[in-house]
């Protein structure tokens, strides 16, 4: 795979993706980056912010979504543009979506995700639920997105790895792990 490479896009913008998973980490969230690109154009990007938000939604990917929204909706009032422009976009994320946002890229028609590590609890595109092959055959059919796996998997094992190696600030007294 190469930076250039049609059948990938662009992974330079998986280095992106990784900064941002790297702040997640260095404010003790779990280390999700996410970017989403418009003709070659970063228009959008994410981290987790769950715990610092208190709000379980708040994923990398509908963070990157949000920040979209705003931009073309309320600084260039575009609305109306806005399916037009999630139809072209490319998703770079450094871990497998989750159920909750490959449901949310299915509904935006996101036609290509590029991710890093498997989401083996979570994932929504394929490791534990295929969300684009669930629905009524009619939506099967018309809306099925190129999934590239496994973009630099080692490098997105390793920042989740020293995330679990902490502890979940908001975890309750009784989940919190023991100082050994």
């Amino acid at each position: 795979m190469t930076a250039d490479d049609p059948n990938t896009g662009d992974l330079r913008h998986m280095d992106l993706a990784f900064k941002l998973a790297e702040e997640a980490l260095s404010v003790g969230e779990v280390p999700v980056g996410c970017v989403l690109v418009f003709e070659h154009e970063v228009i959008g990007q994410g981290r987790n912010f769950v715990n610092e938000s208190k709000n379980a939604t708040r994923h990398a990917e509908l963070v990157a979504i949000d920040q979209v929204v705003t931009k073309w909706v309320t600084e260039k009032g575009l609305g109306k543009d806005l399916e037009e422009v999630f139809s072209k976009c490319e998703l770079y994320v450094t871990v497998e979506p989750c159920i909750m946002c490959a449901g949310a890229l299915k509904q935006l028609r996101i036609p290509m995700i590029v991710y890093g590590a498997a989401n083996e609890r979570f994932g929504g595109c394929g490791s534990v639920l295929d969300v684009f092959s669930v629905g009524k055959e009619e939506e099967k059919e018309s809306f099925q997105p190129k999934v590239i796996k496994g973009v630099r998997a080692e490098e997105a094992v390793e920042l989740l790895k020293q995330f679990y190696k902490g502890e979940n600030p908001n975890a309750p007294v009784l989940k919190q792990k023991r100082k050994k």
